[in-house]
């Protein structure tokens, strides 16, 4: 369908669309940490590194891994907080040994949890997808803004950056035709970079001061600890990254005409498992389906996984020569934030396109909607909601994506997958 150079861009573009959103997970962690810049610099390449390995381990099926899809997988934003409490109350080989044994714990939970499909019915999978575009939609507005405390936060400025980028990918999309119009994110994102630089410059600081070369090295923070809460809680973690990912899996299924079965989704737990096992051994985190790269699988229309082979391949190179990968953190924060609304967007589109096949005549299934998606979103924009709650409940309760699917699960088995009642028995024996 396309050829070699095309395939290139459209990989490097499904690179840009999750790149931020993995680069802020180690940069966090090392902040609160208060990791070196050498340390910083190794945790943010490695990670970029894993991603890239975490992705190659989905996308070829195997006997007992790779759920085949094309899918790109990250480091799982709701670890951050549990691995920066972990590391500042236990030490940092806690929360790697914590990492390890949550991967195993993947692993062998993989065909049981897989078997757990029959609780996804359109109805369960729409709700779940679009509250996971719901939810992402802050993200991108406040990218668009500037980024949550910036200084200039909403200013003219950055507001046109944002806005600018997001006029020109659709208008990419409404006038492009064929490749170019498959990659108008990466024309938006370009195009916004460069107003940038002619306008106001842009620093490339941070290309300069990275190294050339980098060699993953395992336990470079030390030898891995093993403590019984740390442990439970990376477990907890992991359980709500594959509730996650399963909305992913089931997004991307439906865009690629691919149905799933139980052995389809095993094998992709069991390709997070190892993958989440790795990140404890080379001293990243734990991984999870990208839900960003979605929304781009469904823009571009582009659904080979050659692409996803090619967006592997880069961050593999950008985690092992920083100096590269680092000049992709040289592209301003609103220009992300404008190509977000569009990606994240489309994953809410995607959401409501699967609950096009859900028979809205019953009132069940729109009360399952209503309510999945209203926590889910009311979570998200009032997370001090669930507060004076215990700590360990709050990891469920305080992720809207999670508190949303649950909803939506135990709703869908109360009202469509209870026995019938007596009466119900009755009638049907009568008519």
């Amino acid at each position: 369908m396309f050829g070699k150079g095309k395939i290139v861009a459209l990989g490097f573009q499904h690179v840009l669309a999750m790149y931020a959103g993995a680069v802020i997970v180690p940069l966090l962690i090392a902040n609160q940490l208060n990791f070196t810049v050498m340390q910083t610099t190794y945790l943010v390449s490695i990670d970029i590194f894993m991603c890239g390995i975490a992705t190659f381990l989905q996308l070829r099926v195997g006997r007992f891994m790779g759920i085949g899809l094309p899918v790109v997988l990250g480091c799982a934003v709701q670890a951050i907080a549990p691995i920066v409490l972990i590391g500042q109350d236990i030490g940092i080989g806690a929360i790697y040994g914590a990492i390890i044994v949550s991967g195993l714990f993947v692993l062998l939970i993989a065909p049981v949890f897989s078997k757990v499909v029959r609780f996804f019915p359109p109805v369960v999978t729409g709700s779940v997808v679009t509250v996971i575009g719901l939810t992402l939609i802050p993200v991108a507005i406040n990218n668009l803004a500037g980024g949550q405390g910036s200084k200039d936060f909403g200013s003219i400025f950055n507001l046109s950056l944002g806005f600018g980028t997001l006029i020109v990918i659709i208008l990419t999309y409404r006038f492009g035709s064929g490749f170019l119009r498959s990659i108008a994110v990466l024309v938006g994102i370009l195009a916004g970079s460069l107003f940038a630089y002619f306008y106001r410059g842009i620093s490339f600081q941070s290309v300069s001061e990275a190294a050339w070369v980098h060699v993953p090295t395992p336990f470079f923070f030390g030898a891995p600890t093993f403590n019984l809460s740390a442990i439970l809680t990376m477990i907890i973690i992991s359980l709500v990254s594959m509730v996650e990912s399963t909305g992913v899996y089931f997004a991307l299924s439906d865009i690629t005409k691919q149905k799933l079965t139980t052995k389809d989704l095993s094998r992709g737990y069991r390709s997070e498992g190892l993958a989440i096992i790795l990140g404890g051994i080379f001293n990243t985190f734990p991984y999870t389906a990208y839900s960003q790269n979605v929304g781009l699988v469904q823009l571009s229309g582009v659904k080979t996984k050659n692409v996803i082979y090619v967006a592997a391949s880069f961050l593999v190179i950008l985690g092992l020569i920083p100096k590269i990968g680092a000049i992709t953190t040289t592209i301003p924060t609103p220009v992300l934030g404008g190509a977000m609304v569009a990606m994240f967007g489309m994953v809410v589109a995607q959401g409501i396109k699967m609950l096009g096949s859900v028979d809205f005549a019953s009132q069940e299934n729109l009360l399952i909607i209503a309510c999945s998606v209203g926590l889910g979103l009311g979570v998200t924009t009032v997370p001090e909601l669930f507060a004076v709650l215990p700590k360990f409940v709050q990891l469920f309760t305080s992720n809207g994506i999670v508190a949303g699917s649950v909803c939506a699960i135990i709703l869908n088995i109360v009202f469509n997958m209870r026995p019938k009642t007596k009466e119900h028995k009755v009638n049907s024996v009568n008519s």
